[in-house]
């Protein structure tokens, strides 16, 4: 397992991510495939809205939860 902190996926940012935001394209991937962002406190509204804007389905999580 990883020690590292997790870096945002917010292009140009390296700040530590503490949020995981899950989504799909329903035009190109089945339902049971997801794809997962990670994001600091600063970008996760940002990065939740830009796949909402696309209307891909959306899940944020804690990312402490999940490395639990």
């Amino acid at each position: 397992m990883n020690d590292e902190p997790a870096e945002c996926s917010r292009a140009g940012c390296r700040e530590a991510a503490v949020w995981s935001i899950h989504w799909r394209n329903p035009r190109i991937h089945a339902a049971d495939r997801r794809k997962t962002w990670v994001a600091c406190d600063e970008h996760v509204a940002y990065l939740r809205a830009f796949l909402g804007a696309r209307d891909f389905p959306v899940e944020v999580a804690a990312l402490s939860s999940e490395r639990a």
